[in-house]
């Protein structure tokens, strides 16, 4: 497979989709080669300007691919996955893998049984950032996201924690190392009958905390993280693909400075002088190159050269495991306690 071209569909061509076309289309170790979509014009569309064949279903594709990306909304994913890893076709499934647990641990199962490579389709793993802050050495105590979009109705099938929050948990789950010991959470629906405003906290076994919030309601979107640890905290823009680092000198504090008894006002420039000699302020270097591009490179790599994937079902799951447990605290009876005024 190593000499070959890797012989590669991609099915559901909307949005996200479509750039998997795009990006496959132009990878010279990769023939693309069909689009699946039930809409006949988009599906034409998209299989025309990437120089390949259309197909209305999935089953048509079976025994003519080595691999698949998975781009339809997550309550077709179980299905369509399921068919063609039993066709041993390798798949990338975007996020959320699947909509209930059941079906991604069937999926892993049959995943292994027929040796096929089931990668979880997490892009924010791929961000430059976030690659960058994985090579740090750090030890997080707090991480907070943001996660704000408008409407789109794309994922009304499913609410927002695991159309929008599910990027931010796995990658929590990922720079956390350690276990979740407790999870709280409340939500809110707004447009669809699911919840579309949510926010949870999340408590790790290693003492560190987590509190996420996701919008889809939201008029400006926003895709932020910041991350603390003793000595350092990071702030991350997913949008901008920009992070800064602001680290604390071991040789710099308040009492070795005799802060305490010094009359700040005297400080012509108490900015610089914070940001300047207590805290060192640093850009975070990254690459500039597209993350899904890296992702599918990454899955395709896994496939022609036998490699593990670096977002396996496995990871898919936990992300799944920790979502679903939000959404249960969000559905359950929240109990109000009131304190009566004057005693």
């Amino acid at each position: 497979m190593n000499k070959k071209r890797l012989n590669i569909a991609v099915i559901g061509v909307g949005h996200l989709g479509k750039e998997h076309a795009r990006i496959y289309a132009n990878m010279p170790e990769v023939k693309l080669c069909g689009i699946v979509d039930i809409d006949r014009v988009q599906g034409e569309t998209v299989a025309q300007r990437c120089n390949t064949k259309f197909y209305r279903s999935f089953k048509e594709i079976a025994g003519k691919v080595d691999a698949a990306s998975v781009v339809v909304p997550t309550k077709h994913h179980y299905q369509i996955a399921k068919e063609l890893i039993e066709n041993g076709v390798n798949l990338l499934v975007e996020k959320p893998m699947t909509g209930t647990i059941s079906e991604a641990e069937e999926l892993i199962r049959l995943s292994r049984k027929n040796g096929t490579v089931l990668q979880a389709g997490f892009i924010e793993r791929f961000n430059p950032a976030i690659q960058a802050i994985q090579k740090l050495d750090i030890s997080l105590k707090f991480i907070e996201c943001h996660r704000l979009s408008p409407f789109t109705f794309r994922s009304a099938d499913i609410g927002v924690v695991l159309d929008l929050m599910i990027h931010d948990i796995d990658i929590i789950l990922y720079l956390s190392k350690s276990k979740v010991k407790k999870i709280d959470a409340v939500g809110v629906n707004v447009i669809s009958n699911r919840e579309d405003i949510a926010n949870a906290r999340i408590q790790f076994e290693n003492g560190c905390v987590a509190n996420i919030t996701a919008s889809r309601v939201s008029f400006v979107p926003m895709r932020k993280i910041r991350l603390f640890s003793e000595d350092s905290y990071i702030s991350l823009d997913y949008q901008k693909q920009e992070a800064i680092i602001y680290r604390k000198s071991p040789r710099l504090t308040l009492k070795s400075m005799n802060i305490e008894d010094t009359d700040v006002s005297s400080i012509k420039d108490l900015k610089n002088f914070v940001f300047g000699d207590l805290l060192k302020i640093e850009q975070i270097k990254m690459d500039n190159e597209e993350p899904l591009k890296k992702e599918l490179e990454s899955f395709v790599n896994c496939v022609r050269n036998s490699e593990d994937s670096i977002v396996p079902g496995e990871e898919g799951i936990k992300a799944i495991k920790t979502a679903t447990t939000i959404e249960d605290e969000i559905r359950k009876p929240k109990i109000i306690k009131l304190t009566p005024v004057g005693g």
